[in-house]
């Protein structure tokens, strides 16, 4: 079985605070907005405090060990500037964005990137262009 390349993962630190927020919160999802300072982290909402229209990308779902997976956002001005990236949402000691779900637990999610392996970038159908 091929399996389709993901834009975004989870780790294990991330995946466990989510199912602890899951059983507090219900069905969460998040949104990376891109803007400055707590925007440009991923802001992690219960499902329906935080709709999305059509300026937002699904970049995928993370699979945080729940019953259903965890859909991620990002508006589409700052997905043309990240499209070339994988993203991994994990957490670290700190205080959280006001409106992200995990601000008060003492811990904050954050964004680990990297740029998309030659065969992620084309199963995604991204093509960089190298200037000479």
């Amino acid at each position: 079985m091929i399996t389709q390349p993901s834009r975004v993962d989870v780790t294990d630190a991330a995946a466990a605070l989510l199912r602890e927020l899951t059983v507090k919160h219900g069905p969460l999802m998040f949104h990376q907005s891109g803007g400055c300072c707590d925007g440009s982290s991923p802001m992690c909402y219960p499902v329906g405090m935080f709709i999305t229209g059509p300026s937002d990308v699904h970049l995928g779902d993370i699979d945080a060990g729940l019953d259903d997976s965890i859909e991620v956002y990002m508006s589409e001005s700052q997905f043309e500037y990240w499209k070339f990236t994988h993203l991994t949402i994990d957490v670290v000691p700190g205080r959280g964005a006001g409106f992200s779900v995990e601000g008060p637990t003492g811990m904050r999610f954050l964004i680990r990137s990297r740029m998309l392996t030659e065969e992620e970038a084309e199963a995604f159908g991204v093509v960089q262009t190298v200037r000479e």
